[in-house]
């Protein structure tokens, strides 16, 4: 089943992984909706708040984002607003989009063409590592794929001026991940799958960074050529980072989320 290169590594096949790239505008309002629906399931939303983008198949200019007013449990495919990278909304809608997250993921998908979903969470633990000088630690495997791969842009308050979005890019650079200063976290992803799955194990490997600093004791930390080794195998894996838990998580929202495909 498994076969050792020259170094005695081993890898996981592909076997059983189906790729979740939307083709369609239909396909991506599905998997965004899904990321909705799964934010809410997992404790990761914010009453109304925070936000979740897909770029739209064959539309570079134009992106999916929820209805503002409705909660992340409440979104289906249908209820997505399309809006442009200047703040228009395409099509009919009785929604309009949240100001604050056109300003934050209208930045990330025109300074960043090969990302096509981000997500910004206020997840509890997310917020508090935001808050903390270290950011966040190699503390657990969970937290060992972020290693070296986490970016940092101070707080501005509301992200509600455009001229923050060149600042946010910059701060970005090329990294997946970025912690927003006293305000949550965002993640980048080639697909769906991508984005949330780097945004629930961020959330996993800061909720353990908080337990293991609640008495206040010295921690050890691995050594960094451990940690940048086990970033890359997560890395190097032949199915993309979410690819192989996104039919399981559709499979639970299916059981869980009646409803959630509209």
């Amino acid at each position: 089943m498994f076969d050792a290169d020259a170094q005695g590594h081993v890898r996981d096949s592909i076997a059983g992984v189906t790729a979740h790239a939307p083709a369609t505008e239909a396909e991506a309002r599905l998997h965004l909706a899904a990321a909705y629906r799964l934010v809410a399931l997992m404790g990761m939303d914010d009453l109304i708040f925070t936000h979740i983008s897909a770029r739209v198949p064959g539309e570079p200019e134009h992106f999916l984002l929820n209805p503002y007013g409705l909660g992340f449990d409440e979104i289906t495919p249908a209820s997505l607003v399309k809006i442009d990278h200047a703040g228009r909304k395409i099509g009919d809608s009785p929604y309009d989009a949240n100001a604050a997250g056109f300003v934050i993921h209208s930045a990330i998908h025109m300074g960043r063409p090969e990302v096509d979903c981000v997500m910004h969470t206020h997840a509890p633990a997310s917020v508090a590592i935001a808050a903390r000088p270290e950011g966040l630690l190699p503390l657990s495997q969970f937290a060992m794929r972020f290693f070296n791969r986490v970016a940092l842009h101070g707080y501005e308050g509301l992200a509600l001026n455009l001229g923050e979005r060149e600042r946010m890019i910059a701060d970005l650079g090329q990294h997946h991940t970025m912690l927003l200063r006293f305000h949550g976290v965002l993640t980048c992803g080639r697909t769906i799958p991508e984005a949330f799955i780097l945004a629930h194990y961020f959330e996993r490997a800061a909720a353990v960074q908080l337990a293991a600093m609640a008495d206040g004791a010295t921690l050890p930390l691995p050594p960094p050529e451990v940690c940048e080794l086990t970033a890359r195998q997560f890395e190097d894996q032949p199915a993309p980072q979410g690819e192989r838990e996104w039919p399981a998580l559709l499979r639970r929202l299916d059981r869980e989320c009646p409803g959630w495909r509209g």
